[in-house]
C-alpha cells in the first residue's frame, strides 16, 4: 500500500463492536497489570541480594571455600568491626577503655547481635586505638543486618568514649552503606527518570494529554515487570540485587519510550493519510512492528547471552532485563494503540492533524504537508539540510566523522578497569569506609576480614608455615570451638593457648578431614596489595596440593574480576554475532549489517574512551569494574544499533519506491526528529542513574548516556547515511534491491546512470501525495 496515498479500509472488514472491544480488553488487562506491579514494588527489597559472594561463578575458589565453610560454622552471622581511635593521637586511657568496655556491653544487647560470637575489646599494639569485632545475624529487608549496623552506629552517636572518633566498619558496615545507597531505587531513581522523560516529551509533542500516555504506557511495562520478576525471585528461579533492579528500572523506561515514539510517528503520519483512527492504528502498527521487534529483539538477546557469563552478577542481569525489554515491547504494541485508538487526534492537542485529501481541498495541492500535517517528507527543515550535506559530499562526511570517533577513542589507553576496592562501591560519605582507614592505621589492615585456608588436619602446621612465610600476611589462627574466643593463633611453634602459662592448646575445629585457618594480612581485604598477597599465597599453598583452598574476601573479589574479564572475552563477540545475524534478516542483507555493526562498535569505542578520561581527570574515579566494558558493550551496542534499525527499515522501505540514494535522503528526513527524541530520551533515563551514589552505576550512566547522544547525533544522522550514500545500492547485497529497484511494477533506470541522484528543488518537488509520486524512482551511482 502506498503509505503517501490515502487508503481506506472497508469498513465492513471489522465489526464495529469489535472495533470497541478489542482496545477496552487490552487496556483492562495491562491495568490490572499495573495493579499487581504497583503492589509487588513493596517486596523488592525483601528479594534482593547484595552479597558479593553470592554472585560468584561455582567454578570459583572462593566459592568452594564458601561452601565448605558452612561445616565449620552453624551461621551466616557477618562481622562488624567497631573501632575507636583516640583523636589527638595519644594513648587511650584507662577510662577511655572502660567506657569502650561498657559500649561493648551495650552492643551486645542489640536485636541482631550474636553477643556469644562477638570479640572482647582489643587494643592496638601503638595503644591509640581499640576494637572489636561484633557479629551480625543476617536478615531481609529492613529486618536485615542493614538496621542492625545504623542501630549500632546510632548507639555509638548517643554514647560517644570521649577523645575518640568511632565508627563501624567491615562487611556489614560495607554492606550497610551499599544498602542505604540503593534506597533511593524505588523512589529518588524513578522519579529523577520519569520527571527527565516528561520533560522531554512535553517539549517534544507540545501537547498535554501525549505525554501522560506515553509515561503510562512506561510505567506499566515496569510495573509488569516489576510483579514478574518479583514472584520469580520468590521462587528462587533468578536473583536480584540492588544494582540489577536500578538498570532494570532505567531500561524498561526509556526502552519503553523509545518504542512509543517511534509508534506515535507512524500513527501521527497514518491519521494524515486515513479516514478512521481503526485504520490508522492498523497502518501504524504495519509500519512499525518490525523496526519495534527488530529493536527489541536486539537488546533481548543480547541481555540472554549474558546467561553464558561466569560470574553470576553479570549472569543474572540478563533474564531480569530481558524480562522488563519483553514488557516494554508489548505495551508499545498492544497497551499504546489501544490507548491511541481510543484518544485518536485528541492526544495531539492542541496541534491539529490534517488529512490529505482535507488539505488538498483547502487548496493546498501545492504544498507538501508537513510532519503530522499528512506528510512527513518535506525537502524543507532541518533534516532536509543534513540529507543536503549528506548527499553533497557523502565521503568527506563520512570519513570525517569515523576520524572524529577514532579520535574519541584514543582515550581507551587511560582507561582503568582492573577493579576498584569495595570501599570505593559508594560514592561521598561512608563510615565504613572512613572506619576501614582507622584500622589500617593501627591495626594491620586485613583484621576483621582475614583470608580463609581450608585444607587437610595433616597438614595444619605446613599450611601455617607457608602462610606465615608469606609477606603480607600478619598473622594465622586455627578455629577451634574448644577456644574462648572461637579460634587459636598458630606460630611455627604450633598451635597456641589462651590463658595463663600451662594452659592446653586448644584442639581444632576438624570438618571431614579438614581445619579452617584465618590469616590476617597487612593490607585492607580489599586493597590490590591484599590481592597480591592471596595470590601469592594460593601459589604457595599449591605445594601442600590441591585440597587446600584459599578464599574470604579478598579471594572473592580477586575471583569476581578474574571471572568479569574472562566474560567480556566470551560475551562481546556472541553479541556481535547475534546482533550481526538479526540485522541480515531483518534488512535481507550482508553489507548494511556489517556498516551498522562496524558503526556501532566504533561508538562504544568512543563512548568508553571518552568516558575513561572524565573519569580520571573531572570526577576522580579510583578505576572502574571489569564488568563495566561489559555492561557498557552490551547497552550501547545493543540499544544503539536500534536507531540505525530504526533509520535504516525505513530507508529500505524508501528505497524500494524511490531508489536507494533518494530512500536515504527520505529516510533520513522521515526518522530524523523521532530519533533524536529517542535519543534524548534515552540518555536522559541512562543518565538518572548517576543519582545514585554507586561508583558502577555513575559509570554505568554516563557511559550509555554518552554513547546513545553519539549515536543519536553523530553516528545514526551523519556516519550511517554518508557511508551508505557513497556506496549506494550495494549496500543491500545480496537481495534484489541491490541489482534492480521497482516502483509499481517498473523497473529503475540502471545503477550507473550518469549525473548526480536527484534532488528535491522546492515544496511541492517530492509531491508524495499526488501523481509525481507514481514516477520511476532512478538511482545513480
Amino acid at each position: 500500500m502506498n503509505e503517501h496515498v490515502s487508503a481506506k479500509r472497508p469498513r465492513g472488514r471489522v465489526p464495529a463492536w469489535l472495533r470497541i472491544l478489542i482496545p477496552t480488553v487490552l487496556i483492562l488487562v495491562w491495568f490490572a497489570l499495573f495493579g499487581a506491579g504497583g503492589a509487588a514494588f513493596g517486596g523488592l527489597s525483601d528479594v534482593q541480594q547484595n552479597d558479593q559472594a553470592s554472585f560468584l561463578p561455582a567454578s570459583a575458589e572462593a566459592t568452594e571455600v564458601n561452601e565448605l565453610q558452612d561445616g565449620f560454622r552453624d551461621s551466616e552471622n557477618v562481622p562488624a568491626i567497631v573501632i575507636v581511635a583516640s583523636d589527638d593521637g595519644s594513648d587511650l586511657t584507662d577510662a577511655q577503655l572502660a567506657d569502650l568496655d561498657d559500649l561493648r556491653e551495650d552492643v551486645l544487647d542489640l536485636d541482631g547481635v550474636v553477643a556469644d560470637e562477638t570479640s572482647p575489646v582489643i587494643p592496638s599494639e601503638d595503644g591509640e586505638a581499640a576494637q572489636f569485632v561484633a557479629s551480625i545475624a543476617p536478615g531481609e529487608g529492613e529486618e536485615g543486618s542493614g538496621a542492625t549496623v545504623e542501630a549500632l552506629r546510632g548507639l555509638l552517636e548517643e554514647t560517644p568514649v570521649e577523645g575518640t572518633t568511632a565508627a563501624v566498619t567491615g562487611p556489614a558496615g560495607f554492606t550497610a552503606d551499599l544498602s542505604a545507597a540503593f534506597s533511593g531505587i524505588d523512589g529518588l531513581l524513578l522519579a529523577v527518570a520519569l520527571l527527565a522523560v516528561l520533560v522531554i516529551l512535553v517539549i517534544v509533542y507540545r501537547s498535554p494529554l501525549l505525554p501522560l500516555i506515553v509515561l503510562f504506557t512506561s510505567v506499566t511495562a515496569l510495573t509488569a515487570s516489576v510483579f514478574t520478576v518479583v514472584q520469580l525471585a520468590k521462587a528462587d528461579l533468578l536473583l536480584l540485587s540492588g544494582q540489577t533492579q536500578g538498570i532494570l528500572f532505567i531500561l524498561v523506561i526509556g526502552a519503553a519510550t523509545d518504542y512509543a515514539l517511534l509508534y506515535i510517528a507512524r500513527y501521527r503520519e497514518a491519521l494524515s493519510q486515513h479516514e478512521t483512527k481503526w485504520d490508522a492504528t492498523w497502518a501504524a502498527l504495519k509500519g512499525s512492528w518490525e523496526p519495534i521487534a527488530a529493536s527489541a529483539g536486539t537488546v533481548i538477546v543480547g541481555l540472554l547471552i549474558l546467561l553464558a557469563s561466569e560470574l553470576n552478577s553479570n549472569k543474572i542481569l540478563g533474564p531480569v532485563a530481558a524480562i522488563g525489554i519483553v514488557f516494554a515491547l508489548f505495551a508499545a504494541l498492544t497497551l499504546l494503540p489501544a490507548l491511541l485508538l481510543w484518544a485518536g487526534r485528541v492526544a495531539f492537542w492542541p496541534r491539529r492533524i490534517i488529512r490529505v485529501e482535507e488539505s488538498a481541498a483547502d487548496g493546498d495541492r501545492g504544498r507538501h504537508a508537513a510532519p503530522g500535517e499528512g506528510d512527513d517528507a518535506a525537502p524543507r527543515g532541518l533534516w532536509a539540510g543534513v540529507g543536503r550535506l549528506v548527499s553533497g559530499r557523502p565521503r568527506t562526511v563520512w570519513i570525517l566523522s569515523t576520524l572524529l570517533l577514532g579520535v574519541m577513542a584514543l582515550g581507551l589507553v587511560r582507561l582503568d578497569a582492573d577493579g576498584v576496592p569495595s570501599s570505593e562501591f559508594v560514592l561521598g560519605e561512608s563510615q565504613a569506609r572512613d572506619g576501614q582507614e582507622l584500622v589500617s592505621e593501627h591495626f594491620p589492615g586485613g583484621s576483621g576480614t582475614p583470608a580463609v585456608i581450608i585444607g587437610p588436619e595433616d597438614e595444619l602446621q605446613e599450611i601455617a608455615d607457608l602462610a606465615l612465610g608469606t609477606p603480607g600476611v600478619a598473622s594465622v589462627a586455627v578455629l577451634s570451638a574448644d577456644s574462648p574466643a572461637g579460634s587459636a593463633p598458630v606460630t611455627e611453634d604450633g598451635v597456641e593457648a589462651f590463658g595463663p602459662p600451662g594452659t592446653p592448646a586448644p584442639e581444632p575445629t576438624v570438618v571431614d578431614g579438614d581445619v579452617l585457618l584465618q590469616a590476617t594480612l597487612e593490607d585492607p581485604a580489599d586493597s590490590a596489595e591484599a590481592e597480591a598477597t592471596v595470590v601469592d599465597l594460593r601459589e604457595r599453598l599449591d605445594e601442600v596440593g590441591e585440597g587446600v583452598l584459599v578464599g574470604g574476601p579478598t579471594a572473592v573479589a580477586l575471583d569476581t574480576n578474574e571471572a568479569a574479564i574472562a566474560d567480556q572475552r566470551l560475551i562481546i563477540p556472541l553479541v556481535l554475532l547475534a546482533i550481526l545475524v538479526i540485522l541480515m534478516l531483518l534488512l535481507r542483507a550482508v553489507v548494511a549489517p556489517l556498516i551498522l555493526i562496524a558503526s556501532v562498535v566504533l561508538s562504544f569505542a568512543a563512548a568508553l574512551g571518552v568516558s575513561a578520561l572524565v573519569f580520571e581527570f573531572v570526577f576522580g574515579f579510583p578505576g572502574a569494574d571489569p564488568s563495566v566494558p561489559l555492561f557498557g558493550f552490551v547497552f550501547l551496542v545493543a540499544l544503539g544499533v536500534d536507531y540505525n534499525i530504526f533509520l535504516m527499515t525505513r530507508v529500505r522501505e524508501e528505497a524500494s519506491r524511490h531508489g536507494t540514494r533518494e530512500g536515504i535522503l527520505r529516510g533520513l528526513r522521515l526518522t530524523g526528529g523521532v530519533i533524536t527524541s529517542a535519543g534524548l530520551v534515552l540518555a536522559a533515563t541512562f543518565a538518572a542513574l548517576g543519582v545514585l551514589p554507586i561508583l558502577f552505576l555513575a559509570q554505568i550512566s554516563f557511559i550509555v548516556a554518552f554513547g546513545v547522544l553519539l549515536d543519536t547525533f553523530l553516528v545514526r544522522t551523519l556516519l550511517v547515511p554518508a557511508v551508505s550514500y557513497d556506496i549506494g545500492r550495494a549496500i543491500w547485497w545480496p537481495s534484489r534491491l541491490s541489482r534492480e529497484e521497482r516502483r509499481h511494477g517498473v523497473h529503475a533506470a540502471p545503477a550507473d546512470s550518469a549525473g548526480p541522484a536527484p534532488r528535491s528543488e522546492g515544496p511541492g518537488a517530492a509531491d508524495p501525495g499526488g501523481a509525481a509520486s507514481d514516477r520511476v524512482a532512478v538511482e545513480t551511482r
